[in-house]
């Protein structure tokens, strides 16, 4: 007991004295503004889905997920941070399906050629699955998300090993490029067959070039803390050009694509928000399933309402069924109003966000897709809904309803509710 009286003692001399030295007190305030700083790169790595450790930052996107493909999918990453070296970079990670009982991983490698101009160039090698009919923009910035809704659905997954090198670029302080080379082994994990030139392929091998350009002219620039910050300006456009090469490396197909996207957003009622995003693509040449277009549907096949309740996405078509529709040119327009949140306390504040959402494409050739079955958008898809997020420790609902020309006989059949989950760092 006499221990702890004695520390409590000196303790409360200590800060007698910190209370009576100014120069004390100065660096106690300087102290709590680094802390402060700390603290916010730190949420700053989180919610970029980093755990941020001395010398390596730990990859969040790989720890657990599910789909129905693998089930319960868990692994480890990470990446090598600017601590240990700003002109290489290391990154990798390893994740395990308990449903298929695969192991899947993926290593690449970079040094910077120039840190004025952010230039990098890039090798990897990827041993994983990907979605059927998903599309990725090169340029785009790292998405993370504690909670991935429409991955808990997705059952269509090609397997592919793909080696490639890249190069990212920034053109200038509101054009970013990268361009990659690469080469894949693809296998869908379904019983799909690509019938072209009287022969049938389960599987294929891709030799592509791609290039990406991402412009973002309202994009604004400022020093805080001694650090350069963007701030994200509307509207930006990303296009992206891909070019299947046959008999390069053994390749199979020769294809093109062009893939295309701008966001707007700007304030029309005090400070509610209207977000508007096009997107589209166009595929030319002998290009598999694999590499086409869907939607981004988010609704599971079940036969009521309460049966399909599960999570909503953030740009998807909730009532739109899972491979209910293919294309090899596609067009959406989604817009989003974000109504000025309702300020019932100071912390409780959900809002409502007025959403409606678009689609038109079509599928040459769909002969040429084997042992799958799906429509085509010719005739315009359209739903319209609503969310109110934040009801409740992020947790809000969403409600929607399918229109139009694939307007379904049953009711029922046309209307999505869901949770939906918004928070942030």
């Amino acid at each position: 007991m006499s221990k702890y009286c004695a520390l409590l003692l000196v303790l409360s001399l200590v800060f007698r004295v910190q209370a009576q030295d100014p120069n004390r007190l100065s660096d106690t305030s300087a102290n709590a503004n680094q802390d402060s700083i700390k603290r916010s790169n730190f949420f700053k790595h989180l919610g970029n889905g980093f755990f941020p450790t001395k010398y390596v930052d730990v990859d969040l996107r790989y720890l657990i997920k599910y789909n129905q493909y693998e089930a319960i999918r868990t692994g480890l990453g990470g990446q090598t941070n600017e601590r240990l070296s700003e002109n290489h970079r290391m990154s990798g990670y390893v994740v395990y399906g308990f449903k298929d009982h695969n192991f899947k991983f993926g290593v690449s490698g970079g040094i910077r050629l120039s840190k004025e101009n952010n230039t990098w160039i890039n090798l990897s090698y990827t041993d994983d699955l990907q979605e059927t009919g998903s599309s990725v923009f090169l340029t785009d910035k790292r998405f993370f998300s504690f909670f991935e809704p429409r991955l808990l659905n997705i059952d269509l997954f090609h397997h592919h090993i793909t080696k490639s090198l890249s190069v990212e670029h920034k053109i200038t302080p509101f054009l970013i490029s990268e361009s990659r080379l690469s080469r894949s082994n693809n296998t869908p994990t379904y019983g799909y067959l690509f019938v072209v030139d009287g022969k049938s392929y389960k599987e294929f091998r891709l030799s592509t070039a791609q290039l990406a350009l991402q412009w973002n002219p309202f994009n604004k620039f400022e020093i805080k803390d001694g650090t350069e910050v963007e701030t994200e300006g509307y509207p930006n456009f990303t296009v992206q050009f891909t070019k299947g090469f046959k008999d390069i490396m053994n390749s199979d197909f020769n294809f093109l694509k062009t893939d295309f996207r701008t966001i707007y957003k700007t304030s029309i009622w005090g400070k509610s928000i209207t977000e508007t995003t096009l997107h589209g693509g166009f595929a030319a040449g002998k290009t598999p399933l694999t590499h086409l277009y869907h939607a981004y549907p988010n609704n599971i096949t079940k036969a009521t309402i309460l049966q399909r309740f599960s999570v909503a996405g953030i740009n998807s078509f909730e009532t739109m069924y899972f491979n209910e529709f293919f294309s090899d040119e596609f067009a959406t327009l989604q817009i989003k109003h974000f109504l000025e949140p309702f300020r019932i306390s100071h912390r409780y504040r959900p809002q409502l966000v007025l959403i409606s959402r678009m689609a038109i494409g079509t599928m040459h050739h769909a002969a040429r897709h084997q042992n799958i079955s799906f429509d085509t958008l010719d005739k315009g898809y359209s739903e319209a809904g609503f969310e109110i997020n934040k009801l409740l420790f992020g947790f809000g609902l969403s409600f929607a309803y399918r229109y139009g020309a694939y307007h379904l006989t049953e009711f029922d059949d046309n209307i999505a509710a869901k949770f939906t989950f918004n928070i942030s760092l």
